[in-house]
């Protein structure tokens, strides 16, 4: 027997006032094409799709063990659906450690949790002059070393600084493979961005943070983002991008998508927190090195969608850039939209867009689970 939601759902081909009605995936769509504003009726969209997550409830990815399904808990209760556990610039055996949790996860999604739908490795194949706050581990990759972590967790998404001596080649033959490459954490100037998307390069890694900057006569990094992307990962936390270069993104990159790049911090009181070997401090809402370097954040995808309606998005196009698009970017046509067939991951929100209820393959989520 099939469970349904009703309000105002929102559809691919637009909002739907009426039910869904479904089981592990959706069974049907029933209603009429309506204005939300004509009714006082619960959203219904699809469920957050978060590619960039380091960490929340006071654990670190890079940890092991039990601690993604700790994480996998507590995005869940903000609405992500499903995500890609993403790990640090470290030591190979750290980074073993961290995808050998990560594949496990991938088969045993346990109660109350996010689908983990992989692994985005964030570095250690990076520019060690641009490491943000990454640990200082970075070093050239090697298609045979890619290839052995991929048998640990299935590698969803690569950041690479593609300007690294046989790094270029290394893109095309990983594209190739079917891995997501990102260029990021790079010194790399418009050239290079260009030649790595021609080479199979596919997203930039946060978006303006870590990178070279764009100039009007050496438009870096950032510029070929501008100019060619596609698709582009951006941290709407309000602190990591000023809301006119949000608004410029938007308007330049298609399919912008938003992640978090959260942290242990998430969802915990201000105080210390690890990130891969480093420790970083939480206060004010950010989190940062001691040096006072941004590292990673404490945002939400809930709080995401907010954030963009508050800059003037309407609520159809918040929705995809919390959700579809990342599906989208993965190849992924079951996630990230509500239409028969796809699986039932579903977030209400009232009229504020407060979270009232989360759906994760048709399993409703108690959202004040421990």
């Amino acid at each position: 027997m099939n469970d349904a939601i009703k309000g105002n759902i929102l559809t691919p081909g637009g909002w739907i006032h009426g039910a869904v009605t479904f089981g592990t995936r959706v069974a049907d769509i029933h209603g009429a094409s309506a204005d939300p504003k004509g009714n006082a009726d619960d959203y219904v969209l699809p469920g957050f799709i978060d590619l960039h997550v380091h960490g929340g409830a006071g654990k670190d990815v890079m940890e092991g063990g039990d601690a993604i399904h700790k994480i996998a808990a507590i995005h869940a209760r903000h609405g992500t659906t499903s995500l890609l556990a993403t790990t640090m610039t470290a030591p190979p055996e750290d980074i073993d450690v961290a995808l050998a949790a990560i594949g496990k996860a991938v088969k045993e999604r346990g109660k109350n949790e996010a689908r983990v739908l992989g692994a985005h490795l964030e570095g250690p194949y990076i520019n060690a002059g641009k490491l943000g706050a990454q640990p200082n581990y970075a070093r050239a990759a090697t298609l045979a070393e890619v290839q052995r972590l991929e048998t640990l967790a299935p590698l969803r998404v690569i950041t690479v600084a593609p300007e690294i001596a046989g790094h270029l080649g290394l893109v095309r033959e990983l594209a190739n493979e079917g891995m997501r490459v990102q260029i990021g954490h790079t010194l790399g100037s418009y050239d290079d961005g260009v030649a790595a998307l021609e080479h199979g390069a596919s997203g930039f890694t946060h978006l303006f943070n870590a990178m070279s900057g764009l100039h009007h006569r050496e438009p870096g990094m950032v510029g070929a983002a501008l100019a060619h992307a596609q698709f582009a990962e951006l941290i709407p936390d309000l602190l990591h991008v000023h809301p006119g270069a949000i608004k410029t993104a938007l308007r330049a990159i298609p399919r912008l998508y938003c992640v978090t790049d959260s942290t242990a911090a998430t969802g915990m009181p201000d105080g210390e927190y690890m990130l891969g070997r480093h420790t970083v401090h939480k206060c004010m809402g950010g989190v940062r090195l001691p040096d006072g370097t941004l590292a990673g954040s404490t945002l939400t995808l809930d709080q995401a969608l907010r954030n963009l309606v508050g800059l003037g998005l309407d609520l159809a196009d918040a929705s995809a850039r919390v959700s579809t698009h990342a599906a989208d970017y993965l190849g992924l046509e079951d996630r990230g939209r509500i239409t028969p067939g796809a699986w039932s991951d579903f977030v209400v929100l009232d009229r504020e867009l407060k979270l009232k209820a989360v759906y994760i393959e048709g399993e409703r989520c108690d959202l004040n689970d421990a």
